[in-house]
């Protein structure tokens, strides 16, 4: 399993329900797309649910590096984000663990975002395995998590680059419960056409 996500930063005033119209003709471009284990059309709106800025942040999780290359620049998909806005930074982790939660049947309307450093110290005893004593640890957290009612899917994956952990959770409610969240947005449109084929549990 692969989590990946651009941020498209638009200006203050931006006219948010251009994005909506955007998603609504051409969501379901991706919804039978092999490969795609899910991809959550999510945005932020300056000014509510604590957003300083208006953005469009797609966030995907995808089954194999193939099919995500492919969408990227292989004219799959990534040239038309390219063609309207420019080229963003894609931002991607390798994935930890993923968990169905209760409302996995039920459309997810919000999602939220929690990303962490890993600690310079995450090794105190010097062995080399507290790296994963911590990843142990935040999986954990994230399976009790995801036993929340109104959980549709959870996810924690690592940049293992900059040294980064994500947690990314899709909630049935309208807003995203997540006391930790360090983003917070509202969910579009689920293209889910992999859903079933994404790990259930930590992925060793």
């Amino acid at each position: 399993m692969y989590a990946k996500q651009y941020e498209i930063t638009l200006p203050a005033g931006y006219d948010m329900k251009i994005i909506r119209k955007r998603v609504a003709d051409g969501g379901h471009v991706l919804d039978d797309r092999a490969g795609l284990g899910l991809k959550a059309y999510v945005i932020r709106e300056r000014g509510i649910d604590g957003s300083p800025v208006n953005q469009y942040a797609p966030f995907y999780l995808w089954n194999g590096t193939g099919p995500m290359a492919h969408f990227l620049v292989g004219g799959g998909g990534f040239q038309n984000i390219i063609r309207d806005f420019g080229r963003p930074a894609v931002r991607h982790w390798t994935g930890i663990a993923c968990h169905a939660g209760p409302a996995r049947t039920a459309p997810p309307r919000a999602a939220s975002r929690h990303l962490t450093p890993v600690p310079s110290d995450a090794d105190p005893d010097g062995t080399g395995v507290g790296l994963s004593a911590l990843l142990a640890r935040e999986a954990e957290q994230l399976q009790r998590l995801s036993r929340h009612d109104d959980v549709h899917t959870a996810a924690l994956a690592v940049d293992p680059h900059h040294w980064q952990l994500l947690r990314f959770v899709l909630w049935a409610d309208t807003s995203a419960p997540d006391e930790d969240a360090t983003e917070r947005y509202e969910v579009l449109h689920l293209s889910a056409p992999g859903l079933g084929d994404l790990p259930e549990g930590q992925a060793w």
